[in-house]
């Protein structure tokens, strides 16, 4: 699978970790960034540049996920949020990476590189990778009210507020 990755100065540390890491699971594994410590640099290009590059290669049809991470990992998920297409989960445990897969087919996780051991956060990595979509015709139905909204602005028969 292609994995694409992305960070702030945060998690710069983890990502050389999780780069060799998903590599030696076989993974193919795409670093957009940063590449050197600064300590004032932004994360949401960064992390837009992953979220497009999963956005993309899912519609060429490639197996791909996204993994982005910084301090808390609450920014890093908002900004990959903004792509559409993309539905990033924040999992601060085994439960919410699995949870974000199997319920909301996730295809980007959040993590915060400071809330957690450089063990645990892969081990949520590792999870969110394994877990299949659940295919749950409820789960279908939740994602593409999702898709319609960010496409449309509404969501048909269900009472969107429009201001």
């Amino acid at each position: 699978m292609r994995i694409h990755i992305a960070t702030d100065h945060a998690g710069l540390d983890f990502s050389t970790h999780l780069i060799s890491h998903l590599g030696a699971a076989g993974h193919e594994v795409i670093d957009h960034g940063p590449t050197s410590y600064d300590a004032l640099d932004d994360y949401p290009a960064f992390c837009i540049n992953a979220a497009l590059a999963v956005a993309h290669d899912q519609s060429q049809g490639f197996e791909a996920l996204g993994v982005v991470f910084g301090g808390s990992g609450n920014g890093e998920q908002i900004a990959a949020n903004k792509v559409a297409g993309i539905r990033a989960a924040l999992a601060w445990n085994l439960s919410t990476a699995r949870l974000a897969r199997e319920h909301n087919d996730a295809n980007v996780i959040s993590i915060g590189a400071r809330q957690h051991t450089i063990e645990d956060a892969t081990s949520f990595i590792d999870a969110f990778i394994a877990e299949p979509f659940s295919g749950d015709e409820r789960h279908v139905r939740r994602i593409a009210q999702l898709a319609e909204y960010e496409s449309t602005g509404d969501i048909a028969g269900k009472n969107v507020d429009q201001y």
